[in-house]
């Protein structure tokens, strides 16, 4: 630990990517079943709460310097995402994975994630970037969009972090109610739709109206989906009406019972834990000092609801309404996606 709470990495890179490969090689979405394996995973992963912290406090300070009242959150990836991501690109070393630790701000407009980014460009800091997509003007062909940035954190007072990286993503509150979406139905259908895995005629859906919002932005759309504006939004109108889009998403969210408690608002970190077969979503709160409990109790949730439709993330947020606004899916709060779809097929 590192000023009492923060903890460092304790593994070598290459044990690092060794307990990778069995991660994806020989335990898949199962529940770990090797102590070595799980321990590394969960040092390497709580490893990055530091430097996840400090970017995180970069980006709120721009972001808000952008837009008075961002939207602003953290969060360390879950070992299900971590595993996935690994199967998916077999060449891939954990080591060098990108978005261990995420964190993410959400402006109004497109001219205002821009503006956020530019900042960064501008910027004196010592972290490095190491990636940058921008899903905005080049859309994914699932129909996300966003920018990333990747940096590797240094600090010559923390050395012991440098070379972690962590992942920025700046969105507007129109993609992300879109991602929200996503997340939600996925979780609700235990299906990774997130990553393009899933049914067919809601991957197609959530193609055709994350173009829509694009052209209501004044973006490019993707390449998979009608150029003209008018077949756009008649496919995605058939799309919605043959799923019952509106009242699906609406029964997810009188369906989820979610259990929290007042004292929660004196806390920094969140564990959600949502069971959709049972309506449930259970939060755990935690203080900074407790943070390495959390990251047990994040690997323990992780351990009991593998191979179930349930989720469960550990994030870091300034208030409980913060992190509602933050991670909507996790209360399949999609009203604003609603919203958006109404006012574009309007």
């Amino acid at each position: 630990m590192s000023g009492g709470k923060w903890v460092t990495p304790s593994f070598s890179r290459g044990a690092v990517d060794r307990a990778g490969l069995l991660l994806a090689g020989t335990l898949g979405s199962k529940a770990l079943s090797n102590v070595d394996v799980s321990k590394v995973i969960s040092n390497w992963r709580s490893s990055h709460s530091f430097p996840l912290n400090t970017l995180q406090m970069g980006l709120r300070k721009r972001s808000a310097a952008v837009y008075g009242a961002p939207i602003v959150a953290q969060r360390l990836k879950r070992v299900p995402s971590i595993t996935h991501k690994l199967q998916r690109y077999p060449k891939m070393q954990l080591s060098r994975m990108q978005d261990i630790g995420g964190a993410r701000a959400v402006v109004p407009e497109i001219k205002d994630v821009d503006n956020v980014r530019e900042l960064y460009r501008k910027s004196s800091a010592r972290h490095k970037l190491a990636n940058e997509k921008d899903y905005v003007r080049h859309p994914k062909a699932s129909g996300y969009r966003g920018i990333h940035l990747v940096y590797r954190y240094h600090s010559d007072r923390n050395d012991v972090y440098n070379g972690l990286q962590i992942e920025l993503q700046l969105r507007t509150r129109t993609q992300h109610a879109w991602a929200t979406a996503v997340e939600t139905v996925g979780t609700f259908l235990g299906q990774s739709l997130k990553s393009s895995q899933g049914r067919k005629d809601w991957l197609r859906f959530f193609e055709l109206i994350g173009s829509g919002f694009a052209v209501v932005e004044g973006a490019p759309v993707a390449e998979n989906v009608p150029s003209d504006s008018g077949a756009l939004m008649r496919q995605i109108r058939r799309a919605a009406q043959h799923l019952k889009v509106k009242d699906t998403l609406e029964a997810f969210g009188k369906a989820l019972n979610v259990v929290e408690h007042d004292q929660m608002r004196e806390y920094q970190y969140f564990l959600l834990v949502l069971e959709p077969t049972k309506d449930s979503l259970a939060i755990h709160a935690y203080r900074h000092g407790d943070l390495a409990r959390a990251n047990d109790a994040y690997l323990a949730a992780e351990q009991r609801l593998a191979d179930t439709a349930g989720d469960v993330v550990l994030v870091a947020s300034d208030s409980l309404e913060s992190l509602r606004r933050a991670f909507p899916n996790y209360f399949a709060d999609t009203e604003r996606f609603v919203a958006d779809m109404e006012r574009l097929l309007a």
